[in-house]
């Protein structure tokens, strides 16, 4: 019978592996992204698409390239999952126009919202050609605008934020690709498959038929954790053997999801010259990415109900594994979300509705928690009156307008996405039940989607037309607007100087800014969220 104890206990393990690793994690991120240096293989890649590595772009030159290579990947794939049934290992699978275009902007934009069945829909080459690639690209994009948006902190009288290419190229090859090779070879290690073998037909002890599945899953297991992509081989995701076979591998998973977005904040401090910085920004995200895992982990253990719960890892570690794949960006699943208890489920989506950035997605949880601190600077420079200053850069009428686009987008997508989506039969039809937990299942997949997590409430039958293309613009817009407004911002402020710290100046290390923060974070989203959480998982907690 698990424990509290052992709750606590299971936390406390993660909680100090990813201490243990902040430090040297997020120094070698540092030096990736700050050494004048180019690797051979780096000079071969540049040399053939005739990038200039030294030379720096303007922040609208940045976000152009961002959106550029964003649309020319989601045209490629969109077009590789659908030709699929004419090219090898498609093994029969196919998707519909909507269903590619959904699939096709979700794994660019980090999202790897699903609504096929892993195992159906793809064959072993979009699998591995496509989708694991993206895997890779999504994530690097996401740790290059993050870089960028840091770079705009740090520097002043310059309009110059980097390189979009370099950094892409950079962290791919130097931190994705080494870190998901050393994780396939773990995670194989433990039990997780990785063949070419084809579907094949056994015939069960008791006479049944059943279809064993193959495929190149470790390989795309590893960085669909570790980019915090979350999209699945097979449907059952991470609660299949397949994926995610006994305890030591949930528990690399889990680690593995966590580690870089945790590891962000040290290479913040480092970028800045103020440890103090990243440190605050550690506490803030730690405050709430652990009050959110013994939350659910107390809600489960209340009932220790283990519907939609692998035997394998009992209801803690399905607490603890969706608390982090819904405070990241992941959204891969070692349970059922539709079966958590009603206060789980709703822990789970004010993760999401927070920003995900408790640590967050690779790279979007660091500056999705700059914009909270942009703007946790301006009420409280307001509320003192003090000038409001963010490492000595003003905090004016621009900024706080671009850091106000970038936090509003979400929440304007999933409300009116979900507002829409129920006044529609089409739409409202696909949902498995109504009241409270209807509401729930749609106001989950919008959140999802927006948010680019990619996890659901699995009751809601997604694929149809007007969900994906719905969830596809609520994906590319809750990606795309963030990344412009942050790109902007942070070009605002790398033109600026930097102000000398003076008796007047607010502290934003200190502890009390940290707890400032959290209530910032906490109230905004209350005020944003609170009726539809109401209508939907508090009600059905109450009932």
């Amino acid at each position: 019978m698990p424990t509290t104890l052992s709750a606590v206990a299971s936390i406390a393990t993660i909680v100090a592996v990813l201490a243990t690793i902040h430090v040297p994690l997020g120094s070698w991120i540092h030096r990736v992204f700050t050494s004048p240096a180019h690797t051979r293989v780096e000079r071969a890649v540049y040399r053939v698409s005739g990038v200039d590595p030294d030379s720096e772009q303007r922040w609208s030159v940045y976000l152009l390239s961002v959106l550029a290579f964003s649309a020319v990947s989601i045209g490629a794939l969109w077009l590789l999952i659908l030709l699929q049934g004419f090219l090898p290992w498609s093994l029969g699978r196919s998707m519909n126009l909507d269903t590619a275009f959904n699939t096709a902007v979700s794994f660019v934009t980090n999202t790897n919202w699903q609504s096929y069945a892993g195992e159906a829909g793809t064959g072993y080459l979009v699998q591995t050609v496509g989708l694991t690639v993206q895997n890779f690209l999504s994530a690097a994009v996401g740790l290059a605008v993050a870089i960028a948006v840091i770079r705009g902190l740090a520097r002043e009288h310059t309009d110059r934020l980097g390189n979009f290419w370099v950094d892409l190229t950079r962290g791919t090859l130097r931190i994705l690709l080494p870190l998901s090779v050393l994780a396939a070879v773990a995670l194989i290690a433990t039990g997780v498959i990785q063949n070419l073998t084809e579907p094949t037909t056994i015939t069960t002890i008791a006479g049944g038929q059943q279809v064993v599945q193959g495929g190149l899953v470790g390989s795309q297991e590893a960085i669909k954790e570790l980019g915090t992509n979350g999209g699945g081989f097979f449907n059952a995701n991470s609660a299949h053997p397949f994926e995610n076979p006994n305890p030591v591998s949930n528990l690399l998973e889990i680690l593995l999801l966590l580690a870089i977005p945790s590891a962000l904040p040290y290479t913040y401090g480092l970028m800045v010259k103020d440890r103090r910085q990243g440190l605050a920004m550690v506490g803030a995200m730690s405050f709430l990415g652990i009050g959110a895992m013994a939350l659910m982990a107390w809600s489960e253990l209340s009932s220790v109900s283990l519907e939609g719960k692998e035997q394998r890892f009992g209801p803690i570690w399905s607490a603890i594994f969706a608390s982090a794949t819904t405070s990241t960006s992941t959204g891969a699943v070692n349970s059922l979300h539709e079966s958590l208890q009603p206060l789980s489920g709703g822990v789970a989506l004010l993760n999401m509705m927070l920003g995900e950035l408790s640590p967050g997605g690779v790279g979007t949880g660091l500056y999705s928690m700059l914009v909270m601190v942009v703007l946790a600077v301006f009420i409280a420079g307001l509320m003192v009156g003090r000038t409001p200053e963010l490492l000595g850069k003003q905090i004016g009428r621009r900024e706080i307008t671009l850091a106000a686009l970038a936090m509003l987008i979400t929440p304007a997508l999933v409300l009116l996405g979900t507002g829409i989506a129920l006044v529609l039969p089409t739409s409202a039809g696909a949902l498995s039940t109504t009241g409270p937990h209807g509401l729930s299942e749609m106001l989950y997949a919008f959140a999802s989607a927006a948010n680019n997590n990619g996890s659901a409430f699995a009751g809601l039958s997604a694929d149809q037309p007007f969900l994906n293309v719905a969830l596809a613009v609520c994906m590319l817009a809750g990606r795309f607007v963030p990344i412009a407004a942050m790109l902007a911002l942070a070009g605002g402020l790398g033109r600026q100087q930097r102000r000398p710290a003076t008796a007047g100046t607010m502290p934003t290390h200190s502890l009390s800014f940290v707890v400032f923060l959290v209530l910032v974070i906490v109230i905004i989203t209350g005020l944003t969220y609170f009726p539809s959480l109401a209508l939907g998982s508090i009600a059905e907690a109450l009932q």
